[in-house]
């Protein structure tokens, strides 16, 4: 489970951030994750409550806001898009292997709200 050390890494940014802006409470932290960039939102979840509460003062009482971003992708060949989970690197329209994920294996602090 790697998702313990994403926390903490997200946790150093954020405490960072918060150091150069003069904050003193983090109120919560909105992640961007990908469909499909092998981090598991509910690990991440469970890591993120344990972390907070033992492993930094200044995001306690941090909330984890996760936007789910789903995976798509384009073929090179009919220049369609298409569900990258339900049809894998095969494009469903023309049956090309000419295909690239356009989005979806996105880890982001998209947000940080404090005072």
């Amino acid at each position: 489970m790697h998702e313990l050390g994403v926390v903490f890494h997200v946790i150093r940014t954020v405490e960072e951030v918060a150091r150069e802006n003069a904050l003193t409470e983090i109120r919560s932290v909105t992640l961007e994750l990908g469909e499909v960039s092998a981090v598991i939102d509910t690990y991440l979840e469970n890591c993120w409550k344990w972390a907070v509460a033992n492993r930094t003062e200044i995001m306690k009482e941090a909330e984890l806001i996760i936007e789910k971003l789903p995976a798509v992708t384009y073929c090179g060949d009919c220049r369609k898009t298409y569900e990258t989970v339900a049809y894998g690197k095969i494009c469903p329209y023309c049956g090309s292997g000419h295909t690239w994920l356009l989005q979806g294996n996105e880890f982001t602090i998209k947000e940080i709200e404090g005072c």
